[in-house]
């Protein structure tokens, strides 16, 4: 569960600040939305597939740049 402890004489504006940063962070609305739709499983697999894919290709392309 995320918490924020509110300081003495803090403002409402800060304090909602700092709990957008700790709710970014903790990845939670990002959890939220995969979780809104039911996704077989089937699905996880490719898509997570699919991502590894993207990542490995960006980093080729990195060390192929850093080449030249």
């Amino acid at each position: 569960m995320t918490r924020v402890v509110v300081e003495q004489g803090e403002s409402f504006e800060s304090v909602l600040k700092r709990f957008k940063k700790v709710v970014q962070e903790d990845r939670i609305l990002s959890e939220i939305r995969q979780r809104r739709f039911y996704e077989k499983p089937s699905q996880i697999r490719k898509r997570k597939k699919a991502a590894k894919r993207r990542k490995s290709r960006r980093t080729t392309l990195k060390d192929q740049m850093r080449r030249y």
